[in-house]
């Protein structure tokens, strides 16, 4: 791992976490659920011997950031003012963007809502929010409804030394890592509050429209994943008004950056070159 910069950067109302590694063309590299920034200590080496300046967030709720106890505080609209505010904290006017899991929905979401702010965008696993779902979607996404129950939730992950947390991950990603993040006052709930601020059942209907994604975009998805179904990655190309590419990686797991390290790193460089 290279030497950073720290920083600690006030935005729309909390105190987050960031990191700066090397210099060049800005790359922001954007984690998800359970994770922090430390889930691109892969990456961020290449990327730095590449020549880019790489940004690294801990995301509200996560890592060194502030965890505030509202649900609506996990809205995706703050979570992109956030990175709003990062940049221009940074002095960043464009970057490229880079996301997994909830990053990648955030990515998604600052490339369509503010576009000047991005120049090549890279999704990994999350599909556009617009996908059509999927029957199969439907069956692995089982768990977004179980941690919508406030506390039975908590309970359940913490219960016999994070059992079901360690079952639910099979053995993939950073589990003693995300053990110890989670175990600290607070840091579990505002986790699980990303899903419920954003994914807690509703009435149905038709979604609001967002407009097409500009910028050059690349989905990638491995067919190891357990909770997203890779054909509604491979239809979110219909949401891209710039170019479109989607990657398969085969048999890595869902936590992409850490099981396809090299994989990704590579794919990275020639998208982002």
């Amino acid at each position: 791992m290279t030497l950073a910069k720290q920083h600690r950067i006030r935005v729309n109302g909390v105190s987050l976490h960031v990191e700066e590694h090397g210099g060049g063309t800005p790359v922001l590299l954007i984690h998800g659920w359970p994770d922090s920034g430390f889930l691109w200590r892969n990456q961020i080496p290449v990327l730095v011997a590449s020549g880019y300046r790489v940004i690294v967030p801990d995301l509200r709720g996560f890592g060194r950031s502030d965890q505030p106890p509202e649900v609506d505080a996990y809205a995706l609209s703050n979570a992109v003012a956030d990175i709003n505010g990062i940049l221009n904290a940074l002095g960043i006017v464009r970057a490229h963007v880079v996301g997994h899991d909830w990053g990648a929905v955030v990515a998604w979401l600052t490339a369509t809502m503010r576009p000047e702010r991005v120049n090549r965008l890279v999704t990994i696993s999350v599909p556009h929010p617009r996908a059509p779902q999927t029957v199969r979607q439907y069956e692995m996404a089982w768990y977004q409804l179980f941690f919508q129950f406030t506390g039975i939730a908590e309970a359940t992950l913490r219960h016999d030394d994070w059992a079901m947390l360690r079952m639910f991950s099979r053995g993939d990603g950073d589990i003693d890592r995300w053990i110890a993040d989670l175990s600290r006052p607070g840091a579990l709930t505002a986790s699980l509050n990303w899903y419920r601020a954003n994914l807690a059942p509703r009435m149905p209907g038709p979604p609001p429209p967002l407009p097409p994604v500009q910028a050059p975009t690349l989905g990638i998805w491995s067919t190891g994943d357990h909770y997203l179904d890779g054909t509604r990655m491979e239809m979110s190309g219909q949401f891209v008004a710039g170019p479109w590419r989607y990657e398969q990686i085969d048999g890595a797991s869902h936590w992409i950056p850490v099981a396809a390290a090299d994989r990704l790193s590579a794919l990275l460089l020639d998208w982002l070159g």
